[in-house]
């Protein structure tokens, strides 16, 4: 350790935010619940976002900026589009290190030093934290929403890649999981001992509640990885549906390497013209097209949180979801429909009783489920506390 900080002020400690994941042009959902939860936080203290990007054909550059109302200092690098995987990998390894102690040197300069560093999703950024730790003394907190802790990713990496990772956690002040679910795993993975859960943000609780939506017309959001997502699924249990006589149709909003083999499979089932596919939308689109929805379906083998359930309910709309993790924290009887992970059938039965049943579906009670605890209000006062927190337990 170099030199140490002035200690933080304990109302409004000036958090540095380093976050693996963040919307942009090509994808404006990747990442925009970590960028929530960070305006949450920026409405009680001073933040600084640290976002390294990679851009193939693109130079190195680093600039502040403002956007979405956050001081961001953007680091560009190129990346490398090698076909030989442990060249590029290693290669943008070195690119990512140098546009981040870019970056972190026009914070120095611009923004001033931080109090404390907050990681959004391992590993680059967590490293970059510990190594601020080590030259400046500047603790961090590590804030975990990964699947794959769930889905036997970590599980299957290497006892290298788990040595480098159980001392990143070890030597944070700090840990948040964004439900008690995966809370527990990392104890289970003998990540830590102990964590604070901290929601996502709903977004929507502050918008009109729109009326209930037609009957049999469903809606899924998710990228369209499907052997996370199981779109798949949903598209059969649609045609298996119609087959018994149901007038359904579902909208897809979401973008991904299996797009194609999913439109195939609708027209295979013989059912395109029931599907529309939008792609990628920006989150406001995402609630706007929602409006207009009955239900929403979240089929996924596995889900940490689930904002599209949150988001569905605070605008009023049933939900059918697997219990895959996440949306067990949301859904009752009360305003959806519960269903095992990867039951077609069971799908298909779900979306015929909500159909039958859509009248039964109270828009202003459902969006009463989503309680206060999810509002950006509620978020970004836990983060401040466990802030405040970790730096009293350093000085």
């Amino acid at each position: 350790m170099h030199s140490s900080p002035s200690a933080a002020p304990a109302a409004s400690p000036h958090v540095l935010v380093i976050p693996k994941w963040w919307p942009h042009a090509r994808d404006p959902q990747l990442g925009d619940f970590l960028r929530k939860q960070v305006q949450a936080v920026a409405v009680f203290t001073k933040v600084t976002v640290l976002l390294v990007e990679a851009e193939p054909g693109l130079p190195h550059a680093t600039e502040l900026i403002e956007a979405d109302g956050l001081q961001v200092v953007r680091s560009r690098y190129r990346a490398s589009r090698s076909a030989v995987m442990p060249w590029r990998k290693g290669v943008n390894l070195v690119r990512y290190w140098r546009a981040a102690m870019a970056g972190w040197r026009l914070v120095l300069a611009e923004r001033g030093t931080p109090h404390l560093v907050h990681v959004h999703i391992l590993v680059r950024p967590a490293l970059v934290a510990r190594w601020i730790k080590w030259r400046h003394g500047i603790p961090y907190i590590l804030s975990e929403q990964s699947s794959g802790y769930m889905d036997g990713t970590y599980q299957r990496r290497g006892a290298l890649f788990h040595r480098v990772n159980q001392w990143l956690f070890r030597d944070a002040v700090g840990i948040t999981a964004v439900s008690a679910w995966l809370g527990d795993q990392l104890v289970k993975l003998g990540l830590c001992t102990r964590y604070d859960v901290v929601p996502n943000v709903v977004p929507g609780l502050d918008r009109p509640l729109p009326p209930r939506g037609p009957a049999g017309h469903f809606m899924v959001v998710a990228d369209l990885v499907d052997r996370t997502k199981n779109v798949s699924g949903v598209i059969k249990a649609l045609a298996q549906g119609m087959r018994q006589g149901a007038d359904l149709r579902l909208t897809i909003i979401g973008d991904g390497p299996d797009r194609r083999m999913l439109e195939e499979l609708a027209q295979q089932e013989g059912i395109g013209e029931r599907i529309t596919f939008l792609g990628r939308l920006p989150n406001t689109g995402v609630l706007e097209h929602m409006t207009h929805t009955g239900t929403v379906i979240i089929n996924s083998n596995v889900e940490t949180f689930s904002v599209v359930t949150g988001e569905a309910l605070a605008q009023g709309k049933p939900v059918i979801a697997t219990r895959c993790g996440g949306p067990q924290g949301f859904v009752t009887p009360d305003n959806g429909i519960l269903i095992p992970v990867g039951d077609t059938e069971a799908l298909t039965e779900a979306m015929l009783t909500i159909t039958r049943n859509a009248s039964a579906y109270d828009p202003v009670a459902i969006r009463a489920t989503v309680n206060e605890r999810f509002s950006p209000q509620a978020v970004g006062r836990a983060f401040l506390k466990i802030h405040q927190r970790s730096l009293g337990a350093t000085v």
